[in-house]
């Protein structure tokens, strides 16, 4: 933000080997019934391509969620720390490179002298309380509040809240934010006697979808930048599928885990800001995007720990 300012379900049981078929509900016509159809002419092989790639997924799924087990208990505070890790390293820059933020401030955004000392002094000051309080899981709807403020009031400070890649980051670690605090709304009920009102749960699936929707924009930017190659355009395909299927909550977690690793392999491999020269003015760019990839990869983590919430298409699922 400142830095961006240069400076299971089964398989269905096979057919017994003895059954006929008189082609009512079997697809094939009542007349070509006796005739297509013999006994012990049908078995678990005819079974469609979709039908077997369903259940190959399910049992990898199943596989995949035995062997994460060990890790699925950490999931939580990883997601957290990386969440907030973007804002701690922005509160780091704006201290090593305060007189550098006071000059960009009075001369081109044109704050008089000792406003522009009091808005770093209190972007700074939220930034480190608000990401303690998130990795330590208190005062968290206090703490996403105080954050939401810095984004916004550095969009506008800074002038970039009209920049589309500065736009559609930050709605991203806006739903990543989103996501820490529907982790953070109990079953408890809040809500005064006689006075309808949703209920918590109610609340985390609204604020779970919101979440999840928001935190796919970030490919969308991805997908705007850039030369297009054959990669390029094989990546954007896939990530964007994978980000369908988590805006309407189908096989999130999977899709979710998905992005996490794509988005971990691309943020190392193009956002290497470390291999730029300290003076090269590329490499605060790249800083930037590094640290708040990072930051949408720990709501991912999120999603996938949580899952989509009940409105989802997962959820329905297990309703009918």
């Amino acid at each position: 933000m400142s830095n961006r300012i240069n400076i299971n379900r089964p398989a269905p049981p096979p057919y017994p080997a003895n059954q006929a078929y008189s082609g009512v509900g079997s697809g094939v016509n009542a007349g070509a019934g006796s005739s297509s159809f013999k006994s012990g002419s049908f078995d678990a092989s005819d079974e469609s391509p979709i039908e077997k790639l369903r259940v190959f997924a399910n049992k990898l799924e199943d596989r995949i969620d035995v062997l994460s087990q060990p890790l699925r208990p950490h999931l939580p505070a990883i997601g957290r720390f990386l969440i907030v890790v973007t804002f701690l390293e922005d509160a780091w820059r704006i201290i090593t490179q305060w007189g550098d933020q006071i000059w960009y401030l009075q001369k081109h955004r044109h704050f008089p002298w000792g406003i522009s000392h009091v808005f770093l002094l209190v972007n700074i000051l939220t930034m480190i309380v608000a990401s303690g309080a998130i990795v330590s899981r208190r005062y968290t709807e206090f703490a996403v509040g105080g954050l939401l403020g810095v984004v916004v009031i550095q969009g506008f400070g800074y002038g970039l809240i009209f920049d589309l890649n500065f736009f559609l980051r930050n709605l991203s670690v806006i739903g990543g934010l989103i996501m820490v605090f529907s982790d953070s709304i109990t079953s408890r009920n809040r809500g005064f006697a006689g006075i309808p009102s949703l209920s918590e749960n109610d609340k985390r699936k609204y604020f779970q979808l919101v979440g999840r929707v928001l935190l796919i924009f970030l490919f969308i930017g991805f997908m705007l930048q850039g030369e297009w190659t054959f990669v390029r355009a094989l990546v954007s395909v896939v990530g964007l599928a994978a980000c369908g299927m988590i805006a309407v909550g189908f096989k999130t977690k999977w899709s979710g885990a998905f992005l996490v690793i794509l988005l971990s392999i691309f943020n190392v491999f193009i956002n290497n800001w470390w291999s730029v020269h300290s003076h090269h003015p590329q490499r605060d760019f790249l800083k930037y995007d590094f640290f708040q990839t990072l930051s949408i990869v720990g709501g991912l983590l999120l999603l996938v720990n949580m899952g989509p919430g009940g409105l989802s298409v997962d959820e329905k699922k297990k309703i009918y």
